[in-house]
């Protein structure tokens, strides 16, 4: 596995789920010491529309506009081309090959493509389960199995990494290579975890474990956002990460 240069304090990207641009303001100025890369969602980012985005980049820090496109390709591409322009690092997809490859040709359009917005696949939401793929699909589903699939179609048509699961990220390196991003959402800390009834992921690993398997990334947040010493969880996930890297 060829390990990418990625600087420890983007290695965590810290999910911004909050309602509004003060409260956001708040946990980046605790936090941008220690991190410099942070996902705004569907929630902040209807609160707030493009200023939090903007405030961030603003300050030098990195963005991943976590905004889940999903729509006839031309909407999708439209849509990508209002990120572009920005300053924004990674932009989420989660829709089939015409979907994804309109949202990457609007990348490469009077933009360097290595250095502009990257477009990130969603193969499978880190809240659901093999319950929830049988009753989907109505038969059960190997989930590993389909997030590979959908990774491979991804990358076929251009796409510059992929969101996945921890628990399937070891795979998608032995069976697809190193020449493509995945980032990992579904942190938890601590050896020995486990799913809180409240806890609405399911698929959850540590960083430590997300890094050590191939993830370039982790989404972090009410791990950090919760805790009473935000900054010492976030020093030891920068820890177990860097363990993990130096083996």
């Amino acid at each position: 596995m060829q390990r990418k240069d990625i600087p420890l304090n983007e290695r965590i990207i810290f999910a911004l789920d909050v309602g509004s641009f003060d409260e956001a303001k708040e946990l980046v100025t605790e936090l941008e010491g220690h991190i410099k890369f942070y996902k705004v969602g569907l929630q902040l980012f209807l609160a707030s529309w493009f200023q939090t985005i903007d405030w961030l980049t603003g300050r030098g820090l990195k963005v991943m506009a976590d905004l889940k496109f999903f729509d006839v390709p031309e909407t999708v591409k439209l849509a990508v081309g209002q990120l572009k322009d920005r300053d924004i690092t990674f932009a989420t997809v989660h829709g089939n090959d015409p979907i994804i490859e309109a949202a990457v040709s609007e990348t490469r359009r009077g933009v360097d493509r290595k250095n502009g917005l990257k477009i990130l696949a969603v193969t499978l939401l880190t809240s659901f389960g093999t319950e929830d793929m049988e009753e989907f699909f109505g038969h059960p589903i190997d989930i590993e199995e389909y997030v590979l699939a959908r990774a491979r179609r991804a990358l076929k048509v251009g796409c510059h990494g992929i969101i996945s699961s921890g628990l399937e990220a070891k795979r998608l390196r032995n069976d697809l290579g190193d020449d493509f991003l995945i980032v990992t959402p579904g942190i938890r800390p601590g050896a020995n975890i486990t799913v809180e009834e409240k806890d609405d992921q399911k698929r959850i690993v540590t960083a430590g474990q997300a890094i050590a398997d191939g993830a370039d990334y982790v989404v972090v947040g009410r791990p950090i956002r919760d805790s009473k010493d935000p900054i010492s969880v976030v020093k030891e996930m920068q820890q177990e990460i860097a363990r993990s890297l130096a083996t």
